[in-house]
């Protein structure tokens, strides 16, 4: 990185990274490009996914993927109804023999961490999860302890299995960057892994390749990503236009069009321009803003999807002329 001294080298020097990244975690997550991108994305942007699918699918071993793809530490916390906040987070422990108290850290001090299944465990053990993913920081018996940089939480949940789940309140749903599903293979991708259907572990097939400093690189590169007043105009239209749309009881808040904007730099990055492009907000809306939109009680009864109500916002706001 020493040796880039231009913008468009450091650029360029992304996408290549964003790249070699991508295709290092497609040997164990086949045929979703896409997602692996966002999930990449979300890491850069310095944010946390939720991944909401059914079983079997590959949410875990996207989350172990890309941790092996990076030379840190990471996580996995099965979460379940008896789990506690401590189990999280850690403990401050009296050792006799030192006269001392001593903290011990819990899992999620790593800089990947998956939290498995977090819809099953008890709301107060959730809270203590997304106040360390809001605040980067654990405060026990009055003692702050900073998580590692970079830090980035992998929640994942099922919505098929209802019985001996907590729901995430809205409000806390919003802590999360982007909130996508992996979905199932497609055809090519499941004979391929059928065909190879001897290799147990396929995260095992994933070999680092980017030290966790070069992520804080990279999250600088895109904070330095131009942004014309059209893109912000554009997205706080769509924000406006979200509040007084058909269906919805609460649309999207200041917030989230800062999560818009910070990941659509990171997006332009990665396909290695220093700009973003409107055609970048409409990629990432359905994934930053769906979760973030709140449906009144008619709509919800009638089965709207959220995914329609997006697509209506990108369709109604007009799309924006960049200067040349």
């Amino acid at each position: 990185m020493t040796a880039m001294t231009s913008g468009t080298e450091r650029v360029e020097w992304f996408g290549d990274t964003f790249e070699a990244m991508t295709q290092n975690i497609e040997r164990a997550v086949l045929g979703k490009r896409n997602v692996i991108r966002l999930t990449l994305a979300c890491l850069v942007s310095e944010g946390h996914l939720l991944i909401e699918d059914f079983p079997g699918t590959g949410k875990t071993m996207l989350a172990r993927a890309l941790a092996a793809t990076l030379e840190g530490s990471h996580a996995r916390i099965q979460f379940t109804p008896d789990l506690l906040p401590s189990d999280v987070t850690g403990v401050t422990v009296y050792e006799q023999q030192k006269g001392t108290f001593t903290f011990h850290p819990g899992p999620i001090f790593h800089a990947i961490v998956l939290a498995d299944e977090i819809n099953r465990a008890s709301p107060k053990t959730q809270s203590a999860l997304l106040e360390v993913m809001e605040e980067g920081h654990v405060t026990v018996d009055g003692i702050t302890h900073d998580v590692p940089r970079p830090f980035m939480v992998i929640a994942t949940q099922n919505p098929i299995e209802q019985a001996g789940t907590y729901r995430l309140p809205e409000a806390q749903l919003d802590r999360f960057l982007m909130k996508t599903s992996v979905g199932y293979p497609d055809a090519a991708a499941t004979e391929e892994l059928l065909m190879n259907s001897q290799v147990r572990d396929r995260a095992s097939l994933v070999e680092p390749i980017l030290k966790t400093e070069l992520v804080t690189e990279m999250s600088r590169i895109a904070d330095a990503v131009y942004v014309d007043r059209a893109v912000i105009s554009y997205v706080r239209q769509l924000a406006e236009a979200s509040r007084e749309a058909e269906h919805v009881r609460l649309g999207i808040s200041a917030r989230g069009c800062l999560a818009l904007i910070r990941v659509t730099k990171t997006w332009a990055a990665a396909a290695g321009r220093a700009h973003v492009v409107p055609e970048d907000v409409a990629e990432l809306a359905h994934p930053v803003l769906s979760h973030r939109l709140i449906l009144d009680g008619e709509a919800q009864y009638r089965g709207v999807a959220i995914e329609t109500v997006v697509d209506d916002l990108l369709d109604r706001v007009p799309v924006p002329a960049l200067r040349a």
